[in-house]
């Protein structure tokens, strides 16, 4: 293998995955704006770039692992007109529209275009439970499995190039939901002088349970069958978030992780639906569109 593989943007991401490129033993060219991040990978055996310009200057693909949409264009605006024929795999963290803009821009200038989705932490690339989403050239993806592959288990989503985004917003806002309402839990046992560790060992496995109903609310949601049998009213649910309001209250913690899903619930009760399944909250978040 002669074609080196160029990775712009050497943060925590980006190092993890330039680094294992040379691990697998590809030749690599790295750059980044902070020329001292890129000595380690210098060291392992990367070409270390003095600029964008001499990054790119070879034939082989381009990694941007950059901090948002806004960088990777100042990265690349200026030697675009440069790279016709050539693939850029932009694996920043972006919005679909921000994605499918990207995917534009690189058309109109003859670039192949990969959009990704890392759905892993820096330490977790190359090893289990990396996983990478992917959108756009369908062609580039086969092309460049091999790669692709050394970071993760690699899932291809489609040309749109805003679909590999658009599930990892998805997911991670389950993800970050989850975090704020553990540790508001955390706090209301907290209150009581138990630790957040303590605390994390019960609640663990109960969310790990609770996760297998996902599908069942996928299924009522497709189906649009919000009075079937075994599901919990809004009702009963409005009822339990209360209790839960009031519980928050007592312990003196703060209400805003929980008061939102209350008020949606509300509404839905309000417009005449309380006794449909939960999941029928999903057509008021629908209709915020």
């Amino acid at each position: 293998m002669t074609t080196s593989t160029t990775f712009l943007g050497l943060g925590a991401m980006g190092s993890a995955l330039a680094g294992a490129a040379l691990d697998a033993g590809r030749p690599t060219v790295v750059w980044n704006r902070s020329p001292r991040r890129a000595q380690a990978l210098g060291g392992r055996g990367a070409v270390v770039a003095g600029n964008v310009k001499e990054a790119v200057a070879g034939d082989g693909v381009i990694v941007v692992c950059l901090f948002d949409h806004q960088s990777v264009h100042s990265v690349l605006d200026p030697v675009g007109a440069g790279l016709s024929g050539r693939t850029v795999i932009n694996l920043t963290t972006t919005t679909p529209n921000e994605s499918r803009e990207l995917a534009a821009w690189a058309a109109k200038r003859g670039i192949v275009y990969l959009d990704g989705a890392i759905m892993a932490v820096p330490q977790m690339i190359g090893g289990p439970g990396s996983a990478i989403l992917y959108s756009g050239s369908v062609a580039a993806f086969e092309q460049h499995r091999p790669l692709l592959d050394r970071w993760g288990a690699s899932s291809f989503f489609g040309p749109d190039a805003g679909m590999a985004s658009l599930y990892d917003m998805a997911m991670l806002t389950g993800m970050y939901t989850m975090f704020a309402s553990f540790l508001h839990g955390a706090a209301m046992v907290g209150a009581a002088g138990v630790s957040a560790t303590e605390f994390a060992e019960v609640q663990v496995p109960f969310l790990a349970a609770m996760t297998g109903r996902l599908a069942g609310f996928a299924a009522t949601v497709d189906a649009k069958d919000y009075t079937g049998e075994g599901q919990q009213s809004l009702q009963f649910t409005e009822t339990a978030l209360a209790t839960l309001l009031r519980a928050t209250a007592e312990q003196g913690v703060a209400v805003e992780v929980l008061r939102p899903v209350h008020d949606i619930v509300q509404r839905q009760i309000t417009a005449g639906f309380g006794d449909h399944g939960t999941a029928r909250i999903f057509e008021e978040l629908k209709g915020a569109r």
